[in-house]
């Protein structure tokens, strides 16, 4: 409260009170976080370990695969459901080496080394296990798109390097109608005829086209399980397809067999991404193959950025005669790793016909 002034007169002022402690506490800042937290001790690196590869000792980091131990060494080692940005499910047994000490022929793409294993990559129990793989696939699927899928490499080369013969087996039965593998229940079994052996039979079916952005063509599905793992928890966490049923007649499904359109499927298109054989396929792609006109020796490869949101996705487009006939997310990318939306995938369509009108 001020004293009472004479006009012309400064009002006397009374100073204020100090502030209390506590209060003054609220508004002093604070330390930096760095002072008060303690420094955390520098990350080490796995100490190596030494193996022997193919009869050669060789230094590799402490916790590495065999695959990845292997290929740092030059190897050649085939895989057809590895894939660097998806979890290992070892069902493909081409990858498999023989361990000194080891019952079975292991996986190179998800065991770890340890130090003192002894690996052969190219023994004849390896050779052979390979060889019978690549025959029992050719049996029974159609294999003819798989040497141009990278990174999988060229299932041809393969099969010459091992002396594999698919033909050994006997004749494949004919196609299976439209639906008929999806009514198989679990336990199913088909009775051999004739010269055909029972697990020689032909997987050919129907290819399925139901939506505009992607067929399926499960005559070429070799179970790799890839889309799977793409579809759940490795990319997109949608679980919309699974495998269905059991042995031979074990096959990738949605749930109860729904139609694309119907399903939980985003179509994001991953699982087109990471598959091997071309059973997963843009439906542009398919309708140029069927029409003849897919060349892919004509085509260019083009990086970009998805102009859609702000996150950044790179972008690989595939054009042919100045059309955007694919696209694709090159996995060493920081940002998708090889993996896209719908938008990305498949949001391209605009510029084609921009470039018709």
């Amino acid at each position: 409260m001020t004293a009472a002034h004479r006009p012309g007169e400064s009002p006397l002022r009374i100073p204020a009170p100090p502030m209390p402690p506590a209060i003054e506490a609220i508004f002093t800042t604070p330390p930096a976080r760095a002072s008060r937290t303690p420094e955390a001790p520098p990350v080490q690196a796995p100490a190596p370990v030494t193996i022997t590869i193919d009869g050669i000792e060789v230094s590799v980091p402490s916790g590495v695969t065999i695959l990845d131990a292997a290929r740092a060494q030059g190897l050649d080692l085939p895989t057809l459901c590895y894939l660097e940005n998806l979890a290992p499910v070892n069902v493909c047994r081409i990858c498999v080496v023989e361990v000194t000490g080891s019952r079975v022929l292991v996986p190179a793409c998800s065991r770890k080394v340890e130090a003192g294993m002894e690996i052969q990559t190219e023994s004849e129990r390896v050779r052979h296990s390979r060889k019978l793989v690549l025959e029992f696939l050719g049996s029974s699927v159609d294999l003819s798109l798989a040497g141009e899928r990278e990174p999988d490499g060229d299932l041809a080369r393969w099969a010459e390097r091992y002396g594999a013969d698919a033909s050994r087996f006997g004749p494949p039965s004919e196609p299976a109608a439209a639906g008929v593998r999806d009514a198989h229940e679990p336990g199913h079994h088909h009775a051999p005829e004739g010269a055909e052996a029972a697990f020689a039979t032909s997987i050919a079916q129907p290819v399925k086209v139901d939506n505009e952005l992607y067929v399926r063509d499960y005559s070429k599905c070799i179970l790799c399980y890839k889309c799977v793992e793409a579809c759940g928890e490795d990319a997109q966490n949608t679980f919309a397809i699974a495998v269905a049923g059991r042995g031979f007649d074990a096959r990738i499904s949605t749930e109860w067999a729904t139609p694309l359109p119907e399903s939980a499927c985003v179509y994001c298109g991953n699982c087109i991404g990471v598959c091997p054989t071309g059973a997963l396929m843009f439906k542009s792609e398919h309708d140029m193959r069927e029409a003849g006109t897919w060349d892919g020796s004509a085509q260019t490869v083009t990086e970009t950025i998805c102009p859609y949101c702000g996150v950044g996705c790179v972008l690989d487009l595939h054009v042919q005669d100045n059309t955007i006939v694919k696209v694709t997310s090159p996995m060493d990318s920081s940002v998708t790793e090889g993996h896209l939306c719908i938008k990305g995938r498949f949001g391209f369509e605009f510029t084609n016909e921009r470039r018709r009108g």
